[in-house]
């Protein structure tokens, strides 16, 4: 997910104990017997480097920003037509559920067998309830300390939502996990829980007595895990992944007479993250960031030009120097942002082209858009640069970086080999996969573009890592090469290639979703544990569903019409 300066991890220290089995869980190993792969940090140079793994800017002959009309018909070829925007923020939100690290540094030698997660390895929502309203009070509704102590009512530019922004003190936010106030679009989507469980409390009490805290909180966690089982992860790592590892969804058995299938995340008396989970294979949604959002349809400028012409035309960068152009966060950002969730949520258009669209995520593909090239510059919002337009000093990279690491692919690949993580073909052996041969290791947007595929084998950038690929690389480029396959086998170019969505392929997809399965079926309060045929009730009219989605979620939220 788009990440600040501090990353997720774990520090160092195997004598740390654990003061609570409620709050803290253990990093881990799903393949420990495999060996460290050794790199040369030149070659992750190498493979990190612009229009490699990290794509060029998007600029115009001044060198300023320019975006994809959103008219145009052909669209962004790099759009993910399968996955909508918003589901690379739910897998944000979804990280910080299960994972939290107050002390990673790259620049620590960080011993992975120590790693402490202050995150409970569950999806519990523990990111959004922190420790509740007796030890948080200031979280909670002073009027019934069951909900959520909203913060101010947001808008649609000039006309009103039904959002609020995060309740804050000196601009900072009053929740459970700080990160999730890293950017506009997941600030907002810690909001809409909030008002999910708020609106779940209404809707319990009508049914009967007064509900207790812990009776919300139940209900709300069981939508949450079944928003993840059934709409999340199928989306990412495609649904035959899916029915592999839980067989009972796809032939309607018990799951007791059909049994899940773990074959690689195995655990002894607690859950865990695997290293190979957190610190490769579910990074994947980095390359899902655009590097352009539209928050609604009713912002026109949004703030400061670009140039002489508005090319974002309301939209906002991901991230850039000037913060009325910018979704930054830490801090407050101005009311009339508020998000219209149906342009992140719902089915994806292939015909009608305006802003009124689903935005689609970008394809899960060997990809980052170039802001994600300089990440800690993104903190210095204002202090030195103009404010009144965005120039290209506004968003390039630094000329002289210093010791610090700004590039976000290079970091990853640098943490996953400090980490000691096995290579990808590694990991694919112990699968019982045969391995990418080199030529199929695609580093590059799956794209088709002026005739060509954009892609090229990693022997060609870094030809040292053909046989022995990092993990990340290795998981992302797997998803390259799986998309290239069908568009190839297909006969498509062009426009008709652009539109094939991609996912997760056999290495990567079952890392991520053996982790999050795992996570569920080792907690004993989860739905699949306690309840596996429940189906979701948070619906308009109270019956329940099955096929329950992230656009019901926000619906039952009030958050859509």
């Amino acid at each position: 997910m788009t990440q600040s300066t501090q990353f997720h991890g774990g520090i160092r220290g195997a004598e740390v104990p654990r003061q609570s089995r409620m709050f803290e869980g253990r990093f881990g190993r799903m393949f420990r017997n495999l060996p460290a792969a050794q790199f040369n940090d030149a070659d992750l140079v190498k493979l990190s480097d612009t229009e490699a793994m990290l794509s060029a800017p998007e600029t115009d002959s001044a060198g300023r920003p320019i975006a994809t009309p959103e008219t145009d018909n052909p669209p962004d070829g790099e759009e993910n037509f399968d996955i909508p925007a918003g589901y690379t923020y739910l897998g944000q939100f979804i990280d910080h559920d299960i994972t939290f690290d107050p002390a990673s540094s790259l620049d620590k030698l960080n011993d992975p067998e120590a790693l402490t997660d202050f995150r409970t390895p569950r999806l519990d929502l523990d990111c959004l309830y922190g420790r509740g309203p007796d030890d948080q009070p200031y979280m909670y509704d002073p009027a019934d300390m069951r909900k959520f102590f909203l913060g101010t009512p947001m808008s649609f530019n000039t006309k009103p939502s039904p959002n609020r922004d995060l309740p804050r003190f000196n601009k900072r936010a009053l929740i459970g996990d700080k990160r999730n106030d890293e950017n506009v679009i997941v600030s907002q989507l810690q909001g809409a829980f909030q008002q999910f469980h708020n609106t779940m409390a209404d809707k319990l009490d009508q049914e009967g007595a007064p509900a207790s805290f812990a009776d919300i909180q139940q209900a709300v966690r069981w939508h949450y895990q079944y928003v993840v089982l059934h709409d999340f992860l199928p989306r990412i790592c495609g649904a035959s992944t899916i029915h592999q590892i839980l067989p009972h969804l796809k032939n309607g058995q018990s799951i007791f007479d059909a049994p899940p299938r773990l074959n690689f995340y195995h655990w002894k008396n607690d859950a865990f993250i695997p290293m190979e989970f957190s610190a490769a294979a579910y990074r994947f949604g980095h390359s899902m960031v655009r590097p352009i959002y539209r928050l609604n349809t009713e912002l026109d400028m949004g703030g400061a030009k670009i140039g002489e012409d508005d090319s974002l035309a309301g939209r906002h960068l991901v991230f850039a120097g000037v913060s009325k152009r910018a979704l930054n966060g830490f801090g407050t950002f101005p009311m009339e942002w508020a998000i219209d969730w149906r342009l992140f949520f719902g089915e994806i258009s292939r015909t009608h082209f305006d802003k009124n669209r689903v935005q689609p995520s970008y394809k899960i593909d060997s990809s980052l858009v170039n802001p994600l090239g300089f990440l800690p510059e993104f903190s210095l919002i204002d202090k030195v640069l103009p404010v009144d337009r965005l120039t290209k000093e506004n968003f390039q990279a630094p000329q002289n970086p210093g010791a610090t690491t700004h590039n976000l692919a290079l970091r990853n690949l640098r943490r996953g080999a400090m980490m000691g993580l096995p290579s990808g073909q590694d990991v694919a052996r112990a699968m019982g996969l045969t391995p990418l041969p080199p030529e199929r290791i695609l580093i590059g947007k799956a794209l088709h573009e002026d005739g060509r595929f954009d892609a090229k084998p990693i022997t060609e950038i870094a030809p040292n890592l053909g046989e022995n690929t990092p993990l990340w690389a290795y998981v992302l480029a797997e998803a390259t090469a799986q998309w290239h396959e069908v568009v190839t086998n297909r006969g498509l170019t062009g426009t008709a290639a652009n539109f094939v969505g991609t996912h997760l392929g056999p290495v990567g997809g079952r890392i991520v979703a053996e982790t999050l399965i795992g996570l569920m079926l080792a907690d004993g309060h989860s739905f699949l544990s306690l309840n596996p045929k429940w189906l979701p009730t948070a619906t308009r009219d109270g019956k329940s569903k099955s096929g329950f989605t992230m656009v019901d979620f926000l619906e039952f939220a009030g958050l859509l019409p």
